[in-house]
């Protein structure tokens, strides 16, 4: 791809590849980036040395804890996360945090360093061919020889990461283009050939969705997370405020718009919520804003809202038509999307059709939310951990969450006021993710409460990355719900496997002398009477803190979509 570059240093400067690489980082506004040095990269790190004042490098236990803490903090505050790791093991332990921005597109630059040119293809030393292994999952990716080209590279990779569809990219530099001095110009990245971002508007289209949106009887909105990547917050707001149109949100979608709204409707999927999910076979028009149509979201594809027009906003064009058949796409930036349709529709309201809703809303409440958050025996739940936390937060946190079933629990009654304060792995499903993403949503936004809830297996996948939270004095507070299984896996064997619990029953260590080894005040509960109590003290505490909350061990998450059914067939029990 051939890249228009726009000059922003005067002077050039006679410096190695290493240095240019860190004013190149500098030129892109990068203050803090994650990592772990090795001997491929050390050009890099000696580099660094001389501007620590400048640019913060966090020191993770674990490449894979790099990562995603660079995704944390990128989800956290919309800038890029940078990462940098040597060669062979430390870049493949990148991989699956690649892989996992690159289905939630989240804008990342990872930085490898690589043997010397001479020695590629000679099985060297930590040698691996790391472009070949990341491309299926990187947006871009290259690989860098000589010095001279790494500041062009640099530029190109933050303008492919951020642009459009936002992704991780990597960046390989050979150790000797590290080293080699060269006059030194950085000059921003600014357009690429063959490489258009954001579809441009179609008013012909637009005018479509809004005939379609003002004949509808019962029309219904699905959001995803490219209403948050757009900064289209606002402009969704406006747009299901004028239309009155019930809205429901994907996994990635949730804090996009209040958890209160009077149009928020719920969460959609397997475990999402009963109104949304029995109705979407039952609207006439299915506007779908940001979100893909994953599997969790459709169920079975040929039981799929077949009765309703589908209209699709997305920058992305492959997604329109992958997964479920549209009538109208408009394609193109969301923010200029919804601010042009919102100004051709009627202003109207559903009332009657909003009421549908709220009837199953009280179904969903009788039979399974009001005995999740309030119940009066047996063992602690742990959606009645989440109410709790939300009591005291008062939906201003962020929340960061693992996989499984706390991660369900979390999203379903979770309360949000304020856009990017959901952090989960959506599509890649990555245990491990949340506590290193929790340490970098806190770096990231230091003036914000940051809450990782874990599972016990989960929290065992990542548990090093408490060393740097040790060192970086972090202040995330990090809620364990023990339930000594892999919680998600029991349930499934339960269900659909005639309980035969293979492979799954934990035997955990002592969490809070772990914390407490890391100098992180630690406190295990499982008594009911001491659970307010416990994280009013967890967050009033000037400092990090795990709260280890020991809940019911076969506890199940409903509602749920049965793998394979219609997303209408949703089970309450």
């Amino acid at each position: 791809m051939e890249a228009t570059l726009k000059p922003t240093t005067e002077t050039k400067l006679h410096i190695s590849g290493a240095e240019a690489l860190i004013r190149s980082l500098l030129a892109e506004q990068v203050k803090m980036l994650f990592g772990y040095p090795g001997g491929a990269i050390m050009p890099v790190y000696d580099a660094l040395y001389d501007f620590e004042d400048e640019l913060q490098h966090v020191l993770t236990r674990h490449e894979q804890g790099a990562i995603h803490a660079a995704q944390g903090f990128a989800r956290a505050t919309g800038e890029v996360g940078v990462v940098l790791a040597t060669s062979g093991p430390g870049a493949t332990n990148l991989i699956t945090g690649i892989a996992d921005a690159m289905i939630d597109s989240t804008p990342l630059v990872c930085i490898t360093g690589q043997v010397g040119s001479g020695l590629l293809g000679s099985d060297a030393f930590q040698e691996t061919d790391i472009v070949s292994i990341s491309m299926p999952v990187t947006k871009w990716n290259c690989q860098v020889t000589k010095a001279e080209d790494i500041p062009a590279a640099l530029a190109k990779a933050f303008y492919i990461a951020k642009s459009g569809r936002p992704g991780p990219v990597l960046v390989d530099i050979t150790k000797d283009a590290q080293f080699k001095p060269f006059d030194f110009e950085y000059r921003k990245c600014v357009e690429i050939r063959s490489y258009k971002p954001a579809p441009s508007l179609d008013p012909i289209q637009i005018k479509k969705a809004a005939e379609l949106i003002n004949e509808a009887q019962k029309p219904m909105i699905l959001f995803g997370q490219g209403v948050i990547l757009g900064k289209a917050e606002e402009e969704f707001k406006q747009f299901v405020e004028k239309t009155g149109i019930p809205s429901a949100w994907t996994l990635l979608g949730l804090s996009a718009l209040p958890t209160d709204h009077p149009l928020n409707v719920g969460m959609l999927g397997m475990h999402g919520n009963y109104g949304p999910n029995k109705l979407t076979n039952e609207c006439d028009v299915l506007i779908a804003i940001g979100m893909r149509f994953d599997d969790r979201v459709t169920g079975n594809l040929e039981h799929y809202a077949k009765q309703a027009k589908v209209i699709h906003l997305d920058i992305d064009p492959a997604e329109v038509n992958k997964n479920v058949r549209v009538d109208i796409p408009v394609l193109g930036d969301c923010k200029k999307t919804l601010s042009a349709l919102t100004q051709q529709v009627r202003l109207k309201s559903h009332r009657t059709w909003l009421e549908e809703f709220r009837a199953l809303d009280k179904i969903e409440y009788d039979k399974v939310i009001e005995n999740e958050l309030k119940p009066e025996e047996g063992a602690l739940k742990m959606g009645e951990v989440i109410n709790e936390i939300n009591e005291l937060t008062k939906g201003e946190a962020i929340l960061v969450t693992d996989v499984g079933q706390h991660q369900m629990m979390a999203c379903r009654y979770t309360k949000f006021n304020q856009s990017r304060s959901n952090i989960t792995s959506g599509g890649l499903g990555t245990m491990g993710f949340c506590l290193p993403a929790a340490l970098g949503a806190k770096l990231g936004a230091p003036e914000r409460e940051v809450i990782a809830v874990i599972g016990d297996g989960g929290f065992q996948m990542t548990i090093q990355e408490l060393g740097t939270i040790f060192q970086t004095e972090a202040a995330v507070k990090i809620v364990i719900l023990n339930n000594n299984f892999l919680g998600m896996v029991r349930q499934w064997q339960q269900l659909f496997f005639d309980k035969r619990y293979s492979s799954t029953e934990l035997v955990n260590p002592d969490f809070i002398k772990i914390a407490e080894g890391y100098g992180i005040k630690g406190k295990s509960l499982s008594d009911r009477d001491d659970l307010s109590k416990s994280i009013e003290e967890m967050i009033a505490y000037d400092g990090s803190f795990l709260l280890e909350v020991k809940v019911g061990k076969e506890d199940n998450v409903f509602p749920m979509v049965p793998s394979g059914a219609s997303v209408s067939d949703i089970r309450l029990s």
